[in-house]
């Protein structure tokens, strides 16, 4: 890419992620310099590697232990940045999977997944397909795969979990729709997903998401210049889980799903209602949601120490390692009640009426858990 980026006339202007110019270069708005990993963080004792002789590359974290024969849930993670920035590599991702690496005893795998423009959707889908099929082949006796030994030793694969933001949200949330009709190596099973601030749209606003003609937004652009010719367009079920049946989305390969918002989030609204779906179409796993008050989109990611972001990663471990795959039928009343009277934190419950979601505060306080 030359450096007169000044001089040159833009095809497409994606900012601030990426700007195409008519010449077929292109400019990343955000930069992902390399950061290297460590062995034993002084600050959380977690251990990273960088695993590149495989397709694609990943970054494991692994946590501090006291057993050497110790087994961890893994969490196999996927970034954010639209499909068009970010890297595992870079300080910004380091920072964030070691403390929530050592937050929730996780052994993170972290997808260096292919971005747009180099490689166009569905890539990125089909190289996360098989770097979480490339874990689940370390549960195997024979494989021609090289093993990793943390995977291999410490990995629990009887607790998989699948975790994003964002884009990464997005192909949590489609690998998990995957898996509901293919095996994976060794018939492994995914534990759960979490989809933190989950990256959903479509050609019908909802919550105020979108004004106008969706054709014209951003977002719409951006799918549509990463996916080109994509059945179904913005309505396409890789981008709107709304245009998907009931009884697809209830055979979601997982046995439970968390949706993770933020109060200040655009896409928030539509994350509730896509979890209050799934709530209603016969999926038989639990569903709970999570919502960080006063916080914007991803802000875990880029302040992983702040206060709210370690009540998220708690709400990840309890999620993790918590055995329960299904709330009972009017139970939530319970929950909530129970959590206002030992935490006094503000609990508030979603129902959707149409395009609207409607929120009910209990009482006041910071981060709240919604379970059906």
């Amino acid at each position: 890419m030359s450096s007169n980026a000044a001089t040159r006339e833009v095809a497409e202007d994606f900012s601030p992620f990426l700007k195409i110019y008519t010449d077929g270069t292109y400019e990343r708005l955000i930069e992902s310099p390399y950061f290297p990993p460590v062995f034993k963080d002084p600050t959380t004792g977690v251990s990273s590697k960088d695993v590149t002789d495989v397709t694609p590359p990943v970054r494991i974290f692994f946590p501090e232990i006291t057993d050497p024969n110790q087994k961890l849930p893994i969490l196999i993670q996927f970034h954010s940045g639209g499909f068009m920035v970010g890297s595992i590599f870079s300080a910004v991702d380091f920072k964030y999977l070691n403390a929530m690496s050592s937050a929730t005893k996780t052994l993170i795998v972290a997808v260096e997944y292919p971005l747009v423009p180099e490689q166009l959707l569905p890539a990125a889908y089909e190289d996360s397909e098989a770097a979480v099929k490339w874990v689940c082949s370390h549960a195997l006796e024979k494989t021609q795969i090289k093993k990793d030994p943390w995977i291999s030793t410490h990995g629990d694969f009887s607790k998989i979990f699948l975790q994003g933001e964002s884009s990464g949200a997005n192909i949590s949330y489609n690998l998990a729709m995957r898996f509901s009709s293919i095996p994976l190596p060794g018939n492994l099973k995914i534990s759960g997903v979490l989809l933190t601030h989950p990256g959903f749209c479509g050609s019908i606003p909802i919550g105020g998401d979108f004004e106008g003609d969706i054709h014209e937004t951003q977002i719409y652009r951006m799918w549509a210049y990463s996916f080109p010719n994509c059945p179904g367009g913005i309505d396409s079920p890789f981008f709107n889980p709304f245009a998907v049946d009931d009884a697809s989305l209830s055979a979601m390969g997982c046995s439970k799903l968390l949706v993770a918002v933020a109060e200040n989030d655009i896409l928030t609204a539509r994350a509730l209602a896509f979890a209050e779906k799934m709530k209603k179409c016969g999926y038989p796993g639990s569903v709970e949601t999570v919502m960080s008050y006063g916080e914007g989109h991803c802000f875990h990611v880029s302040d992983p120490h702040g206060e709210n972001a370690k009540i998220l990663f708690g709400k990840f471990s309890e999620f993790i390692n918590s055995e329960k795959t299904r709330e009972h039928k009017g139970s939530w009343r319970r929950i909530l009640l129970g959590m206002i009277h030992q935490c006094k934190i503000l609990i508030t419950s979603y129902s959707c009426c149409g395009n609207k979601s409607v929120k009910r505060r209990i009482h006041e306080g910071g981060l709240c858990t919604v379970y059906r």
